[in-house]
């Protein structure tokens, strides 16, 4: 849909000049795109870490994609947590073991391929079953971990589009910028006629167009995608900790799993019954 969005903004604002008698030709000042554009750039990367100029270009490819979660991942989820506490309630926690060491080579993991290619989940759910299995009972002490786990996890996350975002403040400016040195241009060309004066104060408005063209119609609505991409994402996340907490304050396996499907963004949450259908017809846990 990010493409879909970029072209109507496209047809709608240079369609709707040419519907008005104007001509493209006018628009087409390739140096206002420099100036603009490298500034911008070169500005983004002045106020950014590594970390964020290495990331950007991943979290562009997140926005394209859109949501990295959809209900039937959701589902393969919350049937790897049932299976999981299953054994645990079955055989122990020191049965989860053999398991969470060797993720990879888990006949339990590896019936779930989704959730296998996600190497941060992974990491994250046997990170917190492993602290299960070495004897962690506080429920409020694990919450509070877990928290600052998250915690740390959006901030990274929000770094990148709050980057974007104030790329995209800077670029009306820039525009001005670009404009004021197209208006300084002109007026070098103060003796020449009309139709040339014309011309060059035309061009040196473009900058002033494109910079908040750019800025409200293209890389704000970018970043705001980015961050609304991470900020779904996050909930599977989220749904994780609450069925651990869950389990860990008694629950059983089902309930837990009930739990963390309370957390869920209501588009994507799977209903009761096809939890229930769902965990029903897995293999028995061994």
């Amino acid at each position: 849909m990010l493409f879909v969005g970029l072209g109507v903004v496209i047809a709608c604002v240079f369609g709707g000049y040419m519907a008005l008698g104007g001509h493209m030709h006018v628009l087409w000042q390739p140096f206002e795109f420099v100036i603009i554009g490298g500034a911008a750039i070169g500005a983004f990367i002045i106020s950014n870490p590594k970390s964020i100029l290495q990331n950007v270009g991943q979290a562009l490819k997140d926005a394209v994609k859109g949501p990295p979660y959809q209900k039937q991942d959701y589902l393969e989820l919350l049937s790897l947590l049932y299976m999981i506490f299953k054994l645990a309630k079955s055989k122990g926690m020191l049965a989860l073991e053999a398991h969470i060491e060797n993720p990879h080579e888990s006949k339990l993991f590896n019936q779930f391929p989704k959730f296998m290619q996600e190497h941060h989940a992974l990491t994250f759910l046997c990170d917190y079953l492993r602290m299960l299995t070495l004897g962690t009972q506080n429920v409020h002490q694990m919450e509070d971990l877990i928290n600052e786990e998250l915690e740390t996890h959006h901030y990274e996350r929000s770094r990148i589009s709050a980057a974007v975002t104030a790329m995209g403040d800077g670029l009306p400016a820039l525009g001005i910028v670009a404009a004021v040195l197209g208006v300084i241009k002109t007026m070098g060309a103060i003796d020449q006629p009309p139709e040339v004066l014309g011309r060059l104060i035309g061009g040196a408005l473009v900058g002033t167009f494109l910079g908040v063209l750019l800025s409200y119609g293209c890389v704000t609505p970018i970043a705001n995608k980015i961050k609304a991409v991470y900020e779904e994402e996050s909930k599977y996340y989220q749904c994780m900790k609450t069925a651990i907490l869950a389990y860990l304050n008694g629950y059983a396996p089902a309930i837990a799993l009930e739990f963390a499907r309370k957390t869920l963004i209501s588009e994507l949450r799977p209903s009761f019954y096809d939890v229930e259908k769902t965990v029903a017809g897995l293999p028995k846990v061994e």
